[in-house]
């Protein structure tokens, strides 16, 4: 699962969705969850009692400008390597490689830059990079499906889908976020996602996804988000050995979702266990 928090759980006015975050996720039940604008949980302690009130284990990539993301995994997967990609990311990014039943599996976590659609592409490329050296560790340790390294990308990567009609979404949007999404000519900005899909990865959303759903995550019901304008921002995207095993990618709308933050979590089923 993947997740967009919003400013670690907390609001500017004192608002706490702290509580309800955590019930999502115990209700969910994620064995791998990617969690971004983690404001906050870099302070000691506090990715800890997280964690430890959802089940799980988790693993920080610290931010330079912007909010930390995390992957956390729940046992009984075994963890065999983790670290955070070492690019100046405006966020950030942290890949957990675990033990599956199919082989070796590396899941990145990232939060793409929300400003510029240059930079978003710009880290892409990096992510892109971070694909191909965790396929070939992937493959390295024996692991693999028949059809390849399972490796994952997963989170808010700010980026409109590739291929699709956004013409009436931009439009609607204040003109100081419109620009967030266009380039310099006026087209809409996909490239961010359009350069990992051209590095192999799969979009779960369309080979996995429920029928009828177009896969927007922002913004929720109650979540607020002028900047957003019914948007698929948030991704879980697969190399072809993973997408081959993937099952039911849904946006999880519910009251608590709703009220949450103001993008949903996307979860996906795969047809693997652990090892």
């Amino acid at each position: 699962m993947t997740w967009n928090i919003r400013t670690g759980g907390r609001d500017a006015d004192g608002g706490d969705r702290l509580a309800l975050v955590r019930r999502v996720v115990t209700t969910q039940r994620p064995d791998l969850l990617a969690l971004q604008e983690l404001r906050g949980f870099d302070r000691p302690g506090v990715l800890a009692r997280f964690a430890a009130g959802v089940g799980m284990r988790p693993y920080l990539a610290r931010s330079r400008w912007g909010q930390p993301v995390a992957v956390l995994v729940r046992p009984p997967l075994r963890i065999l390597a983790a670290a955070g990609v070492r690019r100046p990311f405006h966020h950030g990014a942290q890949r957990v490689t675990v033990a599956t039943s199919a082989g070796p599996l590396a899941l990145t976590g990232t939060h793409l830059c929300p400003f510029s659609g240059t930079r978003r592409l710009i880290e892409a490329g990096w992510l892109a990079a971070a694909v191909r050296r965790a396929s070939g560790s992937v493959v390295g340790a024996g692991g693999g499906a028949d059809d390849g390294p399972l490796v994952l990308v997963a989170g808010d990567l700010n980026t409109l889908e590739p291929g699709v009609d956004h013409r009436d979404r931009i439009a609607r949007l204040p003109a100081a976020y419109r620009r967030r999404h266009l380039r310099r000519d006026g087209r809409v900005d996909t490239r961010a996602v359009g350069r990992l899909l051209a590095a192999g990865l799969v979009d779960l959303q369309l080979t996995a996804g429920r029928p009828g759903d177009d896969g927007a995550t922002a913004p929720t019901r109650y979540g607020g988000g002028v900047e957003f304008s019914g948007m698929r921002l948030d991704y879980l995207l697969a190399t072809t050995g993973l997408a081959a095993v993937a099952r039911d990618c849904r946006v999880v709308r519910d009251d608590d979702t709703d009220r949450a933050s103001d993008h949903y979590p996307v979860l996906v089923d795969l047809a693997i266990g652990a090892t």
